[in-house]
């Protein structure tokens, strides 16, 4: 789980995640949160996750992505497909 900040709102963030995810065969969810920062789990092998963390950093073009903070989740959910939450 990850909870991205900066300006990651408006920039498509979401959508961009959501391609790199397909990509890299990543599985999960992303969406905004109230604060404006954006959230999202990846699921997949760990090349594939890390490869994901690594683009969080990042971005699309229009982001400046300020902190990326990492949690461990707790399985609970699997997913089959990466999804654009609101």
């Amino acid at each position: 789980m990850m909870k991205v900040s900066g300006r990651v709102q408006g920039v498509w963030y979401r959508a961009s995640a959501q391609e790199t995810a397909l990509k890299l065969g990543v599985t999960g969810y992303v969406r905004n949160l109230d604060d404006g920062s954006v959230e999202m789990l990846a699921q997949g092998a760990d090349k594939a996750v890390d490869a994901m963390l690594d683009w969080a950093y990042e971005g699309p073009p229009q982001a400046q992505v300020a902190d990326v903070i990492v949690s461990d989740y707790d399985g609970s959910d699997l997913y089959l497909d990466f999804e654009v939450t609101e």
